[in-house]
């Protein structure tokens, strides 16, 4: 009778059933965002999304670069699709007030308990790539090839999909033919898709800056080499790398999030500490701005007279993303008709970063990541009439609009695998 059932349902639709599998999708959201973990520390996580593969029938293996989760899936010879998911989640306090409100802690890397949120909406796609790998395993009879399920740690350190092919992805397993991932939208409707063409998130580079003075008292600066007043201007001068030096069309970010020095209100400090972040997209844009910092740095320090020259360490670096543009207007097509024209649209690239592009770039295959709308609507109309922000992703106020992002998230990564998948010889076409 089930197998009966499954078929039928097959029949229907791609993604029929969803509507009755969704309450086992909201247990398990509900429960990984009451119980999230720090980024290469998902231990939990990954045991809880290998269990779930297992029970659909996939080859699980765990443990790959440290955490990480691999599922497949195997039906025939055809393309080998690679959907990836997010399992870390960020070391911020859970402000929304919802009744299932993370009260998680976990030890950072500088041994330090912190709270713990999925203020990224990793639970959400977990969640509806757990409904994708459902959906695919039930739907055997429209495709052939293989369903490579990725489980990835450290998104949010842009450690975990380097780790993951360090320790042999594409050797221990298929090497795919095309990378998939869904990303939810803080700023965007939900029960919506929208897709970028080309580069869609920016490249990161994390920049510390050392910047070395002569201590003494406050009151008598001439007998001294201030640190502070030469952190300053090095900030300010860093800015014009954007604004006077880089191509006005070029898009670029160049932000001081930190600056410590100093102890006390009369003492003039030995030194500065200044941690940047640094957002392109093309590479002499990169090399532009992280050239620039350095040279500003030295130079602001040698008007000084500083006693050294600072020290400018790089870290965290990781490329933009870049979504093929023939496969993801092909992916653009397929889901339009699914799902209908209006809600599937074009976006704009963002300065945020990801390493979700390392898969492809690894393995030398076409990668597009969708972004699915995360906002309940009437929220999302309200706040675009009042002008009002919504709490952003990494906020301590977000939570998405579950059902509707998760519904889409396994739509969009079912619909999107399928298109890229074998098809039977006398099989349905989407």
């Amino acid at each position: 009778m089930l197998t009966l059932l499954a078929a039928a349902l097959a029949a229907a639709s791609p993604v029929e059933g969803l509507d009755q599998m969704y309450p086992q999708l909201e247990a398990l959201y509900l429960d990984l965002h009451q119980h999230p973990e720090l980024s290469m520390k998902e231990q939990r996580t990954s045991a809880r999304m290998g269990d779930e593969l297992r029970k659909l029938g996939y080859e699980v293996t765990t443990g790959v670069g440290g955490t990480g989760v691999v599922g497949i899936l195997r039906n025939g010879k055809g393309p080998t699709v690679l959907l990836r998911t997010e399992l870390d989640a960020l070391p911020v306090e859970e402000k929304t007030g919802l009744p299932y409100a993370s009260t998680a802690t976990g030890v950072n890397p500088a041994g330090q308990t912190v709270p713990v949120m999925h203020a990224c909406g990793h639970d959400a796609h977990m969640a509806g790539w757990t409904g994708a790998a459902a959906l695919l395993a039930r739907s055997k009879d429209r495709w052939r090839g293989t369903v490579m399920m990725i489980g990835q740690p450290g998104e949010e350190t842009v450690q975990g999909a380097r780790a993951m092919i360090a320790d042999g992805l594409f050797k221990r397993f298929p090497k795919p033919d095309f990378a998939l991932a869904v990303h939810d939208s803080s700023d965007l409707p939900s029960g919506k898709v929208y897709a970028v063409p080309g580069y869609g998130m920016a490249g990161v580079d994390s920049v510390d800056v050392t910047i070395f003075g002569r201590g003494g008292h406050g009151a008598k600066p001439n007998t001294t080499i201030d640190p502070v007043v030469i952190a300053a201007r090095t900030v300010l001068a860093i800015q014009t790398l954007v604004s006077r030096e880089k191509d006005p069309l070029e898009p670029a970010v160049v932000t001081v999030g930190s600056i410590h020095g100093g102890t006390k209100y009369n003492i003039i400090p030995d030194e500065v500490k200044l941690q940047l972040t640094v957002r392109s997209f093309k590479p002499e844009v990169r090399k532009l701005l992280l050239e620039g910092i350095e040279r500003i740095a030295k130079a602001e320090a040698a008007a000084a007279r500083a006693p050294k020259e600072p020290v400018v360490k790089f870290s965290e670096q990781q490329d933009p993303t870049y979504n093929d543009p023939a496969v993801t207007q092909k992916l653009v097509a397929a889901l339009g008709k699914q799902l209908g024209a209006a809600n599937v649209q074009e976006a704009r690239p963002e300065m945020v970063a990801e390493d979700f592009g390392e898969f492809g770039k690894a393995a030398g295959v076409p990668s597009v990541l969708l972004r699915v709308g995360a906002v309940e609507p009437a929220k999302y109309e309200a706040a675009t009439k009042s002008g009002t922000p919504l709490p952003s992703l990494h906020s301590s106020g977000f939570a998405p609009d579950r059902e509707r992002t998760i519904k889409t998230a396994a739509t969009v990564l079912t619909l999107s695998a399928l298109e890229l998948l074998g098809r039977p010889e006398t099989g349905p076409r989407l």
